[in-house]
């Protein structure tokens, strides 16, 4: 019966089905993940490994249109042409320790706060004082990226801002063109790609669906095409559609608003440009070492930023009133203006939205008044000037200005004007820095505001359908 509404069904799914007289169960899967759960008392089927974390000790994740039936001693595979398979037990990597809050309020403070061990986790084994060997991304890698021409980024959500931050770095760093565009987009349109492009997919979850179907869409063409993912999850069915991955260390991330998920992308795409650069030859010695220099240092850097959570929080008062807030950046900081509005608007339920700060006169200066708050990122660059005369002209206007800025931002504090100052970092890594405080804020005003931090209305830890 299972396997005839299979048939019948159009979209993304998994279920089960049980017969309770018989006490057995029945479950299959198409577009959304399904795994199965092999315990010392009993079998379990879920969506997500984590949700069984503790409660059995092995894990099969099924393919698509499988169907397993299950009893209470025994289960039975059948692949889509209902012929009886086996597939491999595995077991996971993921902490039972991660599914406990360990003393913190919520889970998305906990989170925010692991950042540093997590990325110094992402970092070993990988980056070395030679740069980063492609065979961390896979046996073949090397052979890969000494032909890649050209880069096409897909992703959603905080993976899209990942992905727009790495498109600053790649074309800046690397010279080598990149485009980067939201799955739900890419995949319904006719996207143009040359032979030698590298299709880099960003998910959490490593179960986007509109980024899965991407994916796939690419891998019907005829061309000469590679793909690597960068997700956290290593059972993940866009992990096993890639010919290349990279596996970041961030561990279980539980609050639907991502946090150490985006910071572990953010270095893992950074060891990409490493590794690429020096595979082609496109970076100096001296660029090189100092990357590697400023990586390494990143942990203890973000760990001065976490130091100003008190002060950030006392500013977040100010926002328990708005209902609206706009947020500017410049150059590789707009994308971390979004990825600020993005959060704010998850768990605070706040509408935000985030502009190139260039932009602010071409109509969005029209919003501004003493009731909407204005975020600036202003990290000490070569766009500095350029974003104080924006913030200047909100001043003018009468706007609430939080500049979140390095040491060297010298303006005066002032009833409108709230300085934020962040611990100085290399321009290539400020957008890693700054993403920090921005998270910060948008947690301590969810509080302030009393929403449900961990799992804000309406939303979804992974999006397996469109």
């Amino acid at each position: 019966a299972t396997k005839k509404t299979d048939s019948e069904i159009e979209g993304a799914y998994a279920f089960a089905v049980i017969d309770k007289q018989k006490q057995e169960l029945v479950a299959t899967r198409h577009g959304s993940p399904l795994v199965l759960g092999i315990g010392k008392n009993g079998f379990f089927v879920s969506s997500d490994v984590s949700a069984l974390l503790g409660v059995v000790d092995k894990f099969i994740f099924l393919e698509e249109l499988d169907i397993v039936h299950i009893t209470k001693d025994a289960y039975q595979i059948y692949d889509k042409n209902f012929n009886q398979c086996h597939r491999a037990e595995v077991e996971s990597d993921l902490e039972v320790t991660s599914l406990s809050k360990q003393g913190y309020s919520h889970f998305m403070l906990k989170e925010i706060y692991e950042q540093p061990v997590m990325i110094k986790r992402t970092l070993t084994g990988r980056l070395t004082q030679n740069g980063v060997n492609p065979n961390v991304f896979g046996v073949d890698a090397k052979n890969i990226f000494e032909n890649i021409k050209q880069i096409q980024i897909i992703a959603c959500g905080t993976s899209y801002h990942a992905g727009l931050v790495a498109k600053y770095w790649i074309e800046d760093i690397l010279n080598i063109v990149c485009f980067v565009e939201v799955a739900s987009e890419y995949r319904y349109r006719n996207p143009v790609l040359l032979d030698d492009t590298l299709v880099i997919t960003l998910s959490k979850s490593g179960e986007t669906a509109d980024t899965l179907a991407a994916l796939k869409n690419i891998q019907k063409q005829n061309k000469k095409i590679h793909s690597l993912s960068i997700c956290n999850v290593a059972q993940s069915s866009l992990v096993r559609e890639s010919d290349l991955v990279f596996l970041t260390q961030a561990g279980v991330e539980i609050g639907v608003a991502s946090t150490k998920a985006f910071t572990t992308q953010l270095v893992a795409l950074m060891l990409f440009i490493i590794s690429l650069g020096k595979t082609q030859n496109l970076i100096s010695q001296e660029k090189l070492k100092k990357l590697i220099d400023n990586l390494e240092k990143l942990p203890n850097v973000i760990e001065e930023v976490l130091n100003c959570a008190p002060e950030i929080e006392k500013i977040a008062q100010k926002f328990a009133s708005k209902h609206n807030a706009l947020f500017l950046g410049r150059g590789v900081e707009y994308p971390i203006a979004m990825e600020g509005a993005l959060k704010l608007k998850e768990i605070s339920y706040i509408h935000a939205e985030a502009y190139p700060a260039g932009e602010l006169k071409h109509g969005p200066i029209a919003l501004i008044d003493e009731k909407i708050p204005v975020i600036a990122v202003a990290p000490n660059n070569a766009l500095l000037q350029k974003i104080k005369s924006n913030i200047q002209e909100v001043q003018a206007r009468g706007g609430e200005l939080f500049v979140f800025a390095n040491h060297t931002y010298t303006d005066e504090e002032s009833e409108n004007f709230h300085l934020i100052n962040i611990a100085e970092v290399d321009e290539c890594l400020s957008p890693i820095v700054f993403t920090i405080p921005l998270q910060l804020l948008s947690y301590f005003v969810a509080l302030i505001k009393g929403t449900d931090i961990d799992q804000p209305r309406n939303l979804a830890k992974a999006v397996t359908v469109e």
